[in-house]
Parts: C-alpha cells; structure tokens; sequence
C-alpha cells in the first residue's frame, strides 16, 4: 500500500502526521536524557553514600575494621562503588548510542521533510495556476460566444429592417463575422488549455504527488525504523552492565559470606583480656571465735597490715591511687602500666616494632648515603664526600636514642612476659614514671606487686611509710579537695585490695561512690575519711543519687 496512490488528497493531512512523527523522536530522546541524568545522580549519591561509611584514616573506626564483619561491610561499600560505576557507565553509554544519535537523525529529518513538501507544494501550486488559466480560458470563450450570438442577432435584425441603409447592414454584417472569428478563436484556446492541464493533472496525481508521497512515506518509515532500533539499544546498554553487577553483587554476597563469628569473638578476647585471674574462693570466717575478731567487720583495709605495727591514731592511711589519679590528664605513663597486663602487652609490642621499623628505616638511610659518599669518593666530580658525613653522624644519633628507646620497651615487655625479674623502685624512678627524694630506704622495704591494671606498686610497712619523706606527688594530691559523694554501693564479692590504689571490701558491705566507672573497670569509692580507692566495677553494685545523675 502506498501512501502516493491511497492518500493523493491527504497533503495536509500527511504534513500533520510526519510532524508528529518527529515530536514522538524528540520525545523519546528527553526520556533517554532524563534517565542519563538520573543515572549519573544515582551514582554520585552511591559514591557518597560509601564515602561517608568509609573508616576514617588514623581513628578509632579504623581499628574496628580487624573484625570479619567490619571487613565484609567495607568490601560492601567498595563492591557499591563499582556499582555506582556501572550506572554512570549506562548514563554514558545512553547518551553516546541514543540521545547524540537521535538528535543528528531528527535533523536530518526535518530538513528532509521540509524539502518534500516544499516539492508536494510546488507541484500544488503549479497545477493550481494552470486550473486558473483553463478556468479563465473558459470564461473568455463562453464571454465571445455570447457576443457573437448577439451580433448575429443585431445583423439579422438590421437586415429585416427596410429602413436601415444598406451600409448599416453591412456594418452590422461584418461585425457579427468578426465576433464570430474571435468566438472560434477562444473555443481553439480554451481546447488546446483544456487538453493540456487534463494532460498536467493527470501526471500531478499519477506521477509527481506519488513520488513525493512515496518519499515522505520512506522517510517516516525510516524514522519509525529508527526509533526501534534506539529501543533496542537502551534496553541493550542496560544488560552490558548487567554482568560487572552480578560480580559487584557476588562480591557483597562473598564478603557477606567471609563473616566468622568465631574469629570475631577471639579478636574481641585479644582486645579486651585483662589477664586476671578470678577471684578465688571466700574463706569462711568463723564469728563464734570471739578471739578471732580481729579484722573489722565492715572492712578488709586493716588485713593489709597483718603481722605489722598499727598504725597511729589520727594518721592519715589512705592509699595512693596512682596510677588512677591522673588517668584523666595526659595520655598515661609511658610504659602503659595503667593497663592490664595483656593490654600492656600488646601495647608494648606495638610499640617495639614501631621503633624497630623506624631503625630499620634510619639504617636504610644510612646506607644509601654510605653507598652515596662511597661514590663521591670514587668520583670526586660527582660531590662532596664531606657534605654526606654531617648527615651520617646525624642518622647514627638517631639509631641510638632509637635503640636505646626500643631496648627500653622491650625491658619492660620481657618483664610483662615474666622473663625478667619484676623492676626494682629504682628501675621505676628511671623509666620517669615518678620522682621521689628518698632511694634506699623505700627500696629496702619495697615488696613490689602486680596491680589489677597492670602497674607494679609496692606496700610499704608502717615503719617505711613513717620514715619515707613526703613525695611531690603525695603533696599534690594532699592538696586535692576530697570528691563529694555521689551515689552509694554494695559489694558482691570480697576483693581483696593489696595493691596501690585500691581498697579492699567485704561481700555485703555499704560503701559510698565518689567516682564512676570511666571505661576502664574500676569505680572509686570511699569508706570513711581517710579511707577511698578503686575496686572492680563488676564487684560492686551502684546506686548513683538523682541529683548525680541529672547534673
């Protein structure tokens, strides 16, 4: 079927449809360049959505991903951004094959429509003109055959008449002759016009019309051809895609799979294990002995001095609570003994290869300069061999305050491993933990113990604390107003504080709170006046005052 022989009289109709036509192409490339940039949007908010999950460098959050199920959800966040990669993939893909395409081919289109139908309308016009010359043609013809009937009408009229002169007559005569030669001349004009546009129209709506139409025919055809094809293409450019983000998803799923909840369990063991013992079991105290009773009821503190002298009465026998006292200013001492004994540990190993790999790095340093000034020597041309010695002599001051720093942690690492012998209080004052004006005297009687958090402390006798002078440090905190009381406790369990800065406490005793637990374990409480320190958060139940809790 052929638009040239079934829609000969369709013109306008045809012009209104292929311009449709072109508005449905240039609608379709909107929707294509919409979903581009809704492709390039979406990506750009996956790229910050994983960006924002992202483990910041040199922080807490980046520790946390050691753990299994940390690690999985950063694979996820990268298998997301290749994803995010894949849809700016499918924007760019779209935008190349489709909407640039489409956009040359409407065009080119438009530019071919118009030129058909200027065509279809030239021959419009042509056979328009030639409808008005036979239509004129006519009217000229039946005008002179009108005129000539009525000058034949007038002759005969004139010859009938006895009293016209016979040169009027033949006036009249020769003037109906002459009407009736320009009447035959019209009649063999308007024939040959006649002939000629029957001869014009019947290839206008046989020949040219069908051509043209035929073309416009194509040309839209062509277009709905195209358009096709762009479909196919979008729906292709997705499933490109569709293979690089089932392996984006394989791999979340993968990462998803890696998870071992056991490994994470032991990794929170390894972050967290003190390395105490419990507590072992409570002996029983048998009140039925009067004799017995020596301890005090309400307290453990007086056991500590079991076999000793008493202390005086009116002294002040609190004990030091270093290294807590300070816990809050500073990063702690340096030999980490705030911690527990296998967070020590792990923190002085840390700390042990961080230097060695300083030293490694200065010994790297120092050997290339070596091999430098080597060359120099060998071709003096080339540089100073002098001007490499200053920065030798340099690196070597580094590798030995370096090795004497590592030799320092590795002292105290070994003893935290038990395979030295526990620090002398002179050791101690050298690792600069703290000063004291007083040498032998403390050392002689020092008896050095294990801390819960790791330190080592000692518990010097009454006769040593009477003759040891007042530190700078026991000032300090003798200057210290004392902490206001905010809640009371109960205690679980029986603890028995034998090392600095803790207190002991019986099961069942009522004791007052003067400090919370801060995150480390260890909850601050008081007894009396001159009695306070640190026991084990886990053995003793709190019961923090309203206003305590609200300020």
């Amino acid at each position: 079927m052929s638009w040239g022989t079934e829609l000969w009289d369709q013109f306008d109709n045809l012009e209104k449809h292929t311009q449709w036509g072109i508005d449905v192409l240039e609608k379709y490339i909107k929707f294509v360049k919409e979903r581009t940039e809704i492709e390039i949007s979406y990506a750009k908010q996956l790229r910050n959505l994983s960006k924002k999950y992202q483990p910041k460098k040199n922080s807490k959050e980046e520790e946390e991903y050691k753990y299994t199920s940390c690690k999985a959800f950063l694979a996820t966040l990268n298998e997301m951004n290749d994803y995010a990669g894949q849809h700016e993939v499918i924007s760019e893909n779209m935008t190349s094959q489709i909407t640039a395409e489409l956009a040359r081919f409407v065009q080119e289109l438009k530019q071919e429509r118009k030129s058909h139908f200027h065509d279809g309308r030239k021959a419009q016009q042509h056979i328009e003109t030639f409808w008005k010359q036979l239509e004129a043609s006519k009217r000229r013809f039946e005008r002179d055959c009108k005129e000539a009937d009525r000058a034949q009408q007038y002759f005969e009229k004139m010859d009938a008449d006895i009293n016209v002169t016979k040169a009027d007559v033949e006036k009249a005569r020769q003037q109906a002759q002459i009407r009736h030669q320009m009447a035959e001349d019209s009649k063999a004009e308007y024939s040959s016009i006649l002939q000629k546009f029957n001869h014009d129209q019947h290839e206008h709506y046989h020949t040219h019309i069908p051509n043209i139409f035929q073309k416009i025919q194509e040309m839209e055809e062509r277009r709905i051809v195209r358009i096709g094809e762009c479909m196919k293409t979008y729906a292709e450019v997705d499933r490109q895609v569709i293979p690089i983000i089932g392996k984006c998803l394989d791999g979340i799923t993968k990462a998803a799979e890696s998870i071992d909840q056991k490994n994470d369990s032991l990794l929170v063991i390894e972050a967290f294990k003190s390395g105490f013992e419990p507590p072992g079991d409570i002996d029983f105290e048998d009140f039925t002995q009067p004799m017995k009773r020596t301890v005090s009821e309400s307290s453990l503190s007086n056991s500590r001095w079991d076999g000793k002298s008493e202390p005086k009465p009116g002294s002040k026998s609190k004990g030091k609570l270093w290294p807590f006292i300070k816990k809050n200013k500073g990063g702690g001492p340096e030999d980490f003994s705030n911690l527990p004994p296998e967070q020590r540990r792990k923190k002085l190993q840390q700390k042990v290869d961080e230097l060695n790999k300083e030293i490694q790095k200065e010994m790297d340093q120092r050997d290339a300069l070596t091999k430098m000034k080597d060359v120099y020597i060998k071709n003096p041309q080339m540089g100073d061999a002098a001007s490499v010695d200053h920065k030798l002599a340099e690196l070597g001051q580094n590798m030995e305050k370096l090795r004497l720093e590592a030799q320092k942690f590795e002292g105290w690492l070994a003893e935290v491993e038990g395979r030295l012998p526990v620090r002398t209080e002179q050791s101690r004052r050298q690792s600069g933990m703290y000063d004291t004006q007083n040498t032998s005297g403390v050392n002689n009687c020092a008896q050095d113990r294990e801390s819960p958090d790791g330190s080592y402390t000692e518990e010097p006798s009454q006769e040593s604390e009477m003759k040891v002078p007042v530190t700078e440090f026991d000032d300090e905190f003798d200057d210290e107003e004392p902490l206001p009381t905010i809640g009371t406790c109960k205690a679980l369990y029986t603890f028995e504080g034998q090392n600095e800065g803790t207190i002991s406490v019986m099961e069942g005793e009522m004791l007052y709170v003067i400090e919370e637990d801060k995150g480390d374990g260890w909850t601050r409480i008081r007894r009396n006046e001159d009695e306070e320190g640190y026991v084990p958060t886990s053995y003793v139940e709190v019961y923090l005052d309203k206003n305590a809790k609200d300020s």
